[in-house]
């Protein structure tokens, strides 16, 4: 099955918040995306709020439960007391655990699972409990031991950061290099009973290699990439251009 696609509004709501105005709409992209083919809408509230702010979560869970009950919402943020509360309170198809920095301008890395598995399997038991499917933010580094580790909190997913293989759009042989570690470290994590998610710099080019090398690839959430084509191609045709991408019928 074609993974699916979960837009990500943090960069349409980063240009909206640059002005004191509503516009761009984060919820009116969203369900302009949802309507041209998108399985999910993505968000990550910040502690400092300068993507997706606290007041848009209300409305875009809104949006999914009026007029898309077939979409996910999948809420990412450090599992700090905060977003924890925020999980609770919107009640998000999916919780995606990031080891982020408050200071950090965007995810760069996964999880140390070894240095954060208290921390993990803490935070995992609690979402777990109250029903929530949990993701956590992986390097895309075939390390089995990690992983084990990770599959041990019991989470349900991994999320692999593909920032590495995005960054290397004009280095080809690279580019492969880092697609087959995250092709084994997708293997070594459907072994351990993980499911595979992805995200970070992944474009309409490099999602089929991707999608090719992870047959078993349930789910990409896409921003950046996906937002700076909405402004050549508009919302709608650049979702179809990304389900496509993702091995989709459209």
């Amino acid at each position: 099955m074609p993974a699916k696609l979960s837009v990500n509004l943090n960069a349409i709501a980063m240009l909206r918040n640059r002005r004191d105005l509503p516009w761009p709409s984060v919820t009116g992209l969203g369900e302009i995306a949802l309507a041209a083919g998108a399985s999910g809408l993505t968000v990550h509230p910040r502690p400092d709020q300068r993507h997706i702010r606290f007041s848009d979560l209300a409305p875009i869970r809104a949006l999914i439960d009026d007029l898309y009950p077939q979409a996910e919402f999948n809420m990412e943020g450090y599992p700090n007391s905060e977003f924890l509360d925020l999980v609770d309170q919107h009640q998000p198809d999916q919780v995606t655990l990031v080891p982020d920095d408050p200071a950090q301008a965007t995810s760069d890395h996964g999880w140390d699972f070894r240095k954060n598995h208290v921390l993990l399997g803490t935070v995992v038991g609690r979402l777990k409990t109250k029903g929530f499917r949990v993701s956590l933010f992986a390097d895309g580094d075939p390390d089995g031991e990690a992983l084990k580790i990770a599959s041990e909190t019991g989470a349900d997913r991994i999320e692999l950061y593909t920032g590495p293989y995005g960054g290397c759009y004009d280095d080809p042989e690279r580019s492969i290099a880092i697609l087959d570690d995250l092709g084994w470290t997708a293997e070594l994590a459907a072994e351990l009973g993980l499911g595979v998610n992805a995200g970070h710099d992944l474009t309409v080019a490099n999602l089929p290699p991707l999608a090719a090398r992870i047959p078993g690839l349930a789910e990409v959430s896409i921003g950046h990439g996906l937002t700076a084509d909405a402004l050549q191609y508009g919302m709608d045709e650049t979702v179809r251009r990304f389900c496509r991408a993702c091995g989709q019928t459209i």
